[in-house]
């Protein structure tokens, strides 16, 4: 008689496990991918190293997402939707105009603050002219509550007095994500050049006032017709 001594153990696999839930293992993949795509841009982000990172089988993450210009698109239309989903719950009605708006500025200040990756995600994208935006109807959908959340707090604004007629909410957020993002963006050359660290959190601070005080001198009545205009 054979004797079969079969020693018991796990399984060596040769690539990283993968989950059964479905979910999980889209989420895991999305979080590999923003880190991957906001440190080498699309061009220098390898499938195989999301892959890793996510600690999932490249076979599934194609199942999942198609291809890396997939992947990225969903990346970009998860971090859009983060910020977005996120402004929905600061509960602006509650307060008066005034407070509102410095509410929604801070936010988006701190935003760019929390999240670095978004600020090189947006670079790179627009690196390729915003062909995978274009493709988003999701994402223009979603910019439409926030352009209607604007619009509601401007005329509230005009109706108390406290903001001055005439205003594009458009053209207000440009100004609002601007004056924070390009800080943010070029703060290591920025730095540099006037040799103080713009990093530090008294210069945060210092910055965080200032942006809140430029968007509400232009709101306030008598100020500028000129600016931000459609």
């Amino acid at each position: 008689m054979v004797s079969q001594n079969r020693k018991s153990g796990p399984r060596r696999d040769a690539g990283p496990a993968v989950t059964r839930d479905p979910h999980r293992s889209r989420e895991l993949v999305l979080g590999a991918a923003t880190l991957e795509f906001s440190e080498k841009g699309l061009g220098g982000a390898r499938v195989d190293e999301i892959a890793r990172r996510a600690g999932i089988n490249k076979r599934m993450l194609y199942h999942y997402f198609g291809n890396k210009d997939a992947l990225y698109l969903a990346v970009l239309e998860r971090v859009y939707g983060r910020i977005r989903q996120a402004e929905k719950t600061l509960s602006l009605d509650g307060l008066n105009p005034r407070q509102a708006m410095e509410k929604l500025v801070a936010f988006s200040w701190q935003h760019f603050i929390d999240n670095p990756a978004f600020i090189s995600l947006l670079n790179d994208e627009n690196l390729h002219k915003a062909a995978h935006v274009r493709q988003s109807a999701r994402i223009r959908e979603m910019h439409s509550p926030l352009v209607g959340m604007i619009d509601d707090l401007l005329a509230r604004g005009e109706k108390s007095g406290e903001f001055r007629a005439g205003v594009d909410p458009v053209q207000l957020y440009i100004t609002i994500a601007a004056i924070s993002y390009f800080y943010l963006s070029n703060v290591h050359t920025l730095s540099a050049i006037f040799d103080r660290d713009l990093l530090a959190p008294d210069q945060l601070a210092h910055r965080r006032a200032h942006v809140v005080d430029v968007i509400l001198d232009f709101l306030r009545p008598g100020a500028s017709q000129a600016t931000l205009r459609a």
